[in-house]
């Protein structure tokens, strides 16, 4: 299920185009949002505290699998309508990305109790891990997307973009990758704003945990997962607004240059998604229980 949800999170991503920019991204791209479900990858966990989180999972994505899919299948649904209604402009992009942005939320409050609750079990040895892995994970997105110079920064920007599209679209047009390596100029030092941010984030997070202790630990836990805009860097508020704009514009741009051929596999990868969700055992079981 969990790969599931990726892969309408990655569905979101690739039509709208907010990865690595956004609030959206943020959530599966970079899993640092969902701590409990991510926080193996910075330290070393001890049994206690696998078996804790294995049972607090397996809670998770049970609420998530009977109270959260069906909403997204009824946004699968609206997507599909745009795309077969040529209703892809930007008020209805705008309209999905405040309904993205609050299934995001609702997942950040579900998740907020058991993070504060992990959190505050590391032990200094285990937050020390945590501190050095963020640093180290800082280190290669640096490399991968800053240190290098800017005309390459978007080109590779124009191409990841161009690969997403590709998976649900099929092979663009020249016009269309014209289009895409605009987008991509147009955002110019995104990618050192993001990372900037990022950090600012992930270091904030760990001078909250290095006093786990406090009395206010989780109120402080609660508001850098849920509202991570409060948070951010004066540049990267700056040009967020924007980012948004200029993906909005990408699509709207986009979809209109699209062939019969490219929509058709469009509907035809929102439906798969959509089959995938539905065939879960766990929805056809909350399903079966209320028609008792």
């Amino acid at each position: 299920m969990r790969t599931l949800f990726k892969t309408c999170i990655s569905l979101w991503l690739s039509l709208f185009l907010v990865a690595g920019c956004s609030q959206i991204g943020l959530t599966y791209r970079h899993l640092d949002l969902i701590i409990p479900w991510s926080l193996n990858d910075y330290l070393d966990m001890n049994a206690t505290q696998k078996d804790w989180l294995d049972e607090r999972l397996k809670e998770h994505l049970s609420w998530h699998c009977t109270t959260q899919i069906p909403n997204y299948l009824s946004w699968l649904d609206r997507l599909q309508g745009m795309v077969e209604t040529n209703q892809v402009n930007e008020e209805q992009l705008r309209a999905r990305t405040f309904e993205a942005r609050q299934a995001i939320a609702t997942i950040s409050r579900e998740i907020t109790p058991s993070a504060v609750e992990l959190l505050r079990q590391l032990n200094d040895q285990q937050v020390a891990e945590m501190e050095a892995a963020f640093a180290k994970d800082m280190g290669k997105h640096e490399a991968d997307f800053v240190d290098q110079p800017l005309d390459k920064q978007i080109k590779d920007r124009a191409q990841r973009m161009e690969k997403r599209l590709n998976t649900w679209v099929g092979k663009l047009s020249p016009v269309q990758r014209d289009r895409v390596m605009q987008w991509s100029t147009s955002l110019g030092e995104q990618n050192r704003l993001w990372i900037d941010n990022r950090a600012h984030w992930q270091s904030l997070l760990v001078t909250a945990v290095k006093q786990r202790q406090a009395p206010d630990f989780d109120q402080k836990i609660a508001r850098l997962l849920q509202d991570r805009e409060t948070f951010w860097t004066p540049e990267y508020r700056a040009a967020y607004d924007h980012t948004e704009q200029a993906a909005i514009s990408l699509i709207t741009d986009l979809m209109p240059q699209s062939s019969p051929e490219q929509r058709q596999k469009l509907l035809q990868k929102i439906a798969d998604v959509r089959q995938d969700f539905t065939n879960l055992s766990c929805l056809k079981g909350a399903k079966k229980n209320q028609s008792l």
